[in-house]
Formats: structure tokens, sequence, C-alpha cells
């Protein structure tokens, strides 16, 4: 009902800036959240930054004051902009978001994730 489709990975220097996007698409009613997560090779998953339908943020201790996560609510879109990259953030991102849908009369809501995006810093 809901598809979660990334853009924007790659290979980057150390110390240089990247920006991935998410798109929400299919029988969205509402968004009441939409964020990243990430998977460092052999780590678990873990919380880069999310935003609130209300526009308030929360960013992990690693990243803040170097990603900054912006929404386009009109085209239920986030992206995450990382500057001042380190070799340490290489992971796999993934879009995650918290969505009510109206499907054929009724109303869910639930958690969506998108297929992850590699991004590896390195030289």
């Amino acid at each position: 009902q809901v598809q979660l489709v990334e853009s924007g990975g790659g290979l980057v220097q150390p110390g240089g800036s990247l920006t991935v996007s998410c798109a929400a698409s299919g029988s969205i009613f509402s968004i009441y959240a939409m964020g990243w997560y990430r998977q460092p090779p052999g780590k678990q998953r873990e919380l880069v930054a999310d935003i609130r339908s209300s526009g308030r943020t929360n960013y992990a201790d690693s990243v803040k004051g170097r990603f900054t996560i912006s929404s386009d609510n009109a085209n239920n879109t986030v992206y995450l902009q990382m500057n001042s990259l380190k070799p340490e953030d290489t992971a796999v991102y993934y879009c995650n978001a918290d969505i009510r849908t109206y499907y054929y009369g009724s109303y869910s809501r639930d958690t969506y994730w998108g297929q992850g995006t590699q991004v590896t810093v390195s030289s």
C-alpha cells in the first residue's frame, strides 16, 4: 500500500557532503513522522534522525551539528543532508515512515521501510 523509494547514496571522501532523499507513495492518508536509520557493516541498525509532522526533529548524538533532516510535506519526501562526513558514517541508510493509510474504506497505521541506500565515506 505504501512504497518508500530512496536515492542519493554513493561514495564520498571524508569531510565531504551528500544528500539522500526518500519519497513515499501509495494510499497515504497522513504521515506522522519520517526518518533515517543506518546500519554500519557488522552492527545493528540505529536511528540517525527523524522529523515529525509538526516539524520537530531528533538527531543521534553522533550526527548532531553535521546532518540536517528536512521534509517536503506536499510531496511526502524527506531529505538528509550530511556534511563533514566521516568514515564511521559508512553504512546502509534506510528510510523509515510512520504512516496512516486509507485503503478501501479502512484506516490503518503502520511503519514502513525503504530498501536502503549505501553511503560509503572513504578516501
